[in-house]
């Protein structure tokens, strides 16, 4: 199955470059471009694309408003994956928080950049899970009586949900929290996609972000 793929950046030479690497592998085809986020509804509309490789920073509108106003269209949006200058950005984390499903630096190796894109069109791992992690628990609130704890105590998780997101924070795929929990590949998509209906949230990265702004899961130590 080719994964289609969209490219969203003000920068030409980051474009190009975007599609020479996507353009190389047989799975996957680039189908669209934007020099802007005031773009991206359109160029979305025709080409719907699978995965959209999303600047952040651009002149009209930047890539958190960009990924907040597609996600909330209605119809099937595509999977957002950030692309970006700087790892600690507080504006990485607004666009993970608006609904991208990860980000991958702008230095990132091309072999990396294609794995990240597969991941983010399967939904069953997070993107460079220890950046997440670290991004999730520096901003993340943890307030006992915040919005986000309350969202969570709402969701009414059962004890195995509960396990499994704490596995989901962790970075671990769906096979590998089979592995932990001696249970069926199958059984594990069940109980995440039980998580993610609860939480309300659309992909495991949002349902990680959840988890440590309620304080559910304690930030990484530095």
């Amino acid at each position: 199955m080719t994964i289609r793929v969209g490219i969203v950046d003000d920068e030409e030479l980051v474009r190009v470059g975007l599609r020479v690497i996507i353009g190389a592998q047989p799975d996957l085809e680039v189908v669209g471009e934007a020099a802007d986020g005031a773009e991206v509804m359109a160029m979305v509309a025709r080409t719907r694309p699978d995965v959209l490789l999303m600047d952040v920073r651009m002149p009209a509108i930047d890539g958190i408003e960009a990924t907040r106003r597609l996600l909330a269209a209605s119809g099937t949006p595509p999977r957002v994956l950030v692309i970006t200058t700087f790892e600690n950005d507080d504006h990485v984390y607004d666009a993970l928080r608006a609904g991208a499903s990860g980000f991958v630096l702008k230095r990132t190796r091309p072999a990396e950049v294609v794995e990240a894109v597969r991941l983010v069109a399967r939904g069953e791992s997070l993107v460079f899970p220890a950046a997440i992690r670290r991004l999730a628990g520096a901003h993340g609130r943890g307030a006992p009586g915040g919005l986000a704890a309350d969202r969570l105590r709402r969701a009414r998780l059962t004890e195995r949900e509960e396990e499994v997101l704490r596995l989901m924070a962790t970075g671990l795929s769906n096979a590998e929290i089979a592995a932990r929990l001696v249970v069926g590949a199958e059984t594990v998509k069940t109980h995440v996609g039980n998580v993610l209906a609860k939480l309300g949230a659309r992909d495991r990265t949002q349902a990680v972000i959840a988890a440590y702004e309620s304080g559910f899961v304690a930030p990484p130590a530095p």
